[in-house]
């Protein structure tokens, strides 16, 4: 069993995007990207973990530029093969804790990541990001919802509360991944000092 999340998704790089072909999940990627591409229309745009670039490639579609960082570079291998013809993309391996921008941006992105952090680290997360946006600014944290029979379940949790996954990947191998879900109330509590208008959508 491998705990390293880091090394999961470096392992999981070729088969990541195969979970969104799901038909299950068609619905919900269609609102997600309309609501991206409306968001970050004609912003300047920093994405942290954008893993294969299927985010980065929808918001590019309106965002007038895109600096997308992830920690692997399996997956940054992977989303740089991709077309990115209506804005200006440009990529870097940046652990997120440890990277600073040369400025501030109007508009920052986090998918999926927030639910990878442990409980503990959150108000360092928190802190982080806001630290990259711009007064002002607009910053955006997508992440999964709990669904009974579409998520893998929860197979254990530890003393500080965060909830993990046991996940297999093509290559057989198994891999205990750190995965928490928020309520609205504790995303709005996290939040609370440092962001305002904060909107929770499901």
């Amino acid at each position: 069993m491998n705990t390293d999340l880091i090394k999961y998704y470096h392992d999981r790089a070729a088969e990541y995007e195969k979970v969104y072909a799901l038909p299950e999940r068609q619905e919900d990627l269609a609102t997600a990207t309309a609501l991206l591409k409306k968001v970050f229309s004609g912003k300047e745009v920093f994405e942290i973990a954008c893993g294969t670039g299927f985010w980065t490639e929808r918001i590019a579609e309106t965002a007038a530029s895109v600096f997308a960082t992830d920690i692997n570079q399996s997956v940054i291998d992977v989303a740089e093969k991709k077309s990115y013809p209506n804005a200006k993309v440009a990529f870097a391996v940046a652990d997120l804790f440890d990277y600073q921008t040369p400025k501030p941006y109007e508009s920052l992105f986090a998918g999926f990541i927030w639910s990878h952090i442990l409980l503990q680290d959150l108000d360092r997360f928190i802190r982080t990001a806001a630290g990259f946006v711009a007064p002002g600014g607009r910053l955006v944290l997508m992440d999964n919802n709990y669904v009974e029979g579409s998520n893998y379940p929860l197979s254990q949790q530890d003393e500080a509360g965060n909830t993990f996954q046991t996940r297999k990947l093509e290559d057989g191998s198994s891999h205990l991944v750190l995965k928490n879900f928020p309520t609205e109330f504790f995303l709005r509590e996290s939040w609370n000092n440092i962001a305002t208008n904060i909107e929770f959508l499901t």
